[in-house]
């Protein structure tokens, strides 16, 4: 009888060592998940993505390049032009006679050659100054070029390196003052030789979220007309394309679009300003006034906007009741118009 009792003594010590033991790794595991919810609800978050300061669109890539403006030519002997289609943000303005030149302005996108390139005119290059940009041209008269000196212009001009090294390159294609084009794989180590800043960083521009892209309000603007001339027809028209949610590009009646792959040129947005207009010299030279601000009209995913410009720190903004408003991601295209005959005569809207 002893014998059983002590035998049962035994088992029941082991059984419970066995429960102890299962309590104690119970324990440890409850205490290893705790410990792991802890330590990924305590990770650190990644990186928020940069952010394309004329654009809008995200990027893990650094975002510290400076801006390149560059003076594209817009003569019907200069079209179909090359490089336009890679810009964040080209403005359309009057140059000489009811010709309008281009004043294109890359950061997220270099392409390998740019133009035809052409000359200087005051209300450009303080354009490409407000946005901290590189002002890249060829030739100007006299005057423009001791104001781009005297102001302290960061500047490249192709007068100067004219078939005289990598930056410039005469095409056979077109016939002068066609055919000079910029060779952007020089830009940057030319502009350090002369002492120019490469690197720097931008605030970006005011842009909507997804959702509020898709809400946006106004009027349905399927087709939008920019008459440049009230004497003779000069016309820019855009057309908006649903399945790209952007709008296409023509110039007097032909596609605007890329030389090398003959793609039509699309905006995300189409921003017209009106703003006045003086012609200065007997050659047609203009000034602009792009500092005061005036009527304007906001053309985004097939809908327009009556709004207000402003000149913000030297960036064209439109504002509504003195409030910033918001562009969508993507390019976009600012056409400045003479307030003579005015924004209301100038623009054709239909849908």
């Amino acid at each position: 009888m002893r014998k059983s009792i002590v035998f049962l003594a035994l088992c029941l010590l082991v059984f419970l060592a066995a429960c102890l033991n299962d309590t104690e790794q119970s324990a440890q595991d409850n205490e290893s998940k705790d410990n792991a919810v802890t330590e990924k609800e305590s990770a650190p978050e990644p990186p928020e993505k940069n952010v394309y300061p004329l654009t809008g669109a995200k990027t893990e890539d650094q975002v510290n390049n400076r801006i390149v403006s560059v003076m594209v030519n817009n003569h019907q002997k200069a079209r179909p032009q090359t490089g336009l289609s890679k810009a964040d943000v080209v403005f359309e303005i009057l140059a000489e006679g009811r010709i309008t030149r281009f004043l294109a302005l890359y950061q997220s996108e270099l392409p390998e050659a740019i133009g035809p390139v052409r000359s200087a005119r005051e209300y450009y290059f303080e354009l490409a100054n407000g946005y901290g940009a590189l002002y890249v041209y060829h030739g100007a008269a006299n005057f423009v070029n001791d104001m781009i000196k005297e102001r302290g212009i960061a500047h490249l001009d192709g007068a100067v390196y004219d078939n005289n090294g990598p930056l410039f390159k005469r095409e056979s294609f077109r016939q002068a003052p066609h055919n000079s084009y910029l060779q952007t794989g020089s830009v940057y180590d030319t502009a350090e030789e002369k002492g120019y800043e490469v690197q720097q960083t931008y605030e970006p521009l005011p842009f909507a979220t997804e959702e509020e892209a898709d809400n946006l309000s106004g009027d349905a603007a399927t087709n939008v007309g920019i008459d440049y001339s009230n004497r003779v027809s000069y016309t820019v028209e855009y057309t908006y394309d649903d399945k790209r949610e952007a709008y296409t590009r023509s110039s007097d009646g032909e596609k605007t679009v890329e030389r090398n792959s003959e793609e039509q040129i699309t905006a995300d947005n189409i921003f017209i300003v009106e703003a006045p207009h003086q012609v200065i010299d007997s050659a047609g030279r203009r000034e602009i006034d792009l500092a005061s601000g005036g009527d304007a009209y906001l053309v985004q995913k097939g809908k327009v906007r009556e709004v207000k410009w402003e000149n913000r720190d030297g960036r064209i903004i439109p504002v509504k009741d003195g409030e910033p408003l918001k562009f969508v991601q993507g390019k976009t295209w600012i056409n400045v118009v003479p307030s003579n005959p005015g924004i209301s005569q100038s623009i054709t809207i239909s849908n």
